[in-house]
């Protein structure tokens, strides 16, 4: 009986340890994607300030399209490739998290 509430106590203790560490992978992982969204909004900001500044300036209504157009086509083009850069975060994020607990699910696979 001993014996196995001291293998009980072990699998506790090794569970915990497995939380803590995918715990720390995933708020390293959220502090990265944190930075990446608030870098990609500054630099948003800055480029649709700098858009609506130029579309000020415009002498006539043909570039002022051009104007809007350009900026359009820059901010979507960004956005797309932010979404992309943001998806591949989460998915390494997710991973890196999982990796702790590889091992004890591998282990409930053999019990069949």
């Amino acid at each position: 009986m001993i014996e196995k509430f001291e293998e009980f106590q072990k699998l506790s203790k090794d569970n915990a340890e497995l939380a803590a560490t995918s715990l720390a992978t995933f708020q390293k992982g959220a502090q990265a994607i944190a930075v990446e969204v608030a870098d990609y909004s500054k630099k948003s900001f800055e480029e649709g300030s700098a858009a609506f500044e130029k579309l000020l300036g415009a002498k006539s209504l043909d570039k002022a399209i051009e104007v809007q157009t350009t900026y359009f086509k820059s901010a979507y083009e960004a956005f797309v490739a932010e979404a992309t850069k943001l998806g591949t975060l989460y998915t390494d994020v997710a991973k890196d998290a999982y990796k702790p607990f590889e091992s004890s699910f591998a282990k409930f696979g053999t019990f069949k």
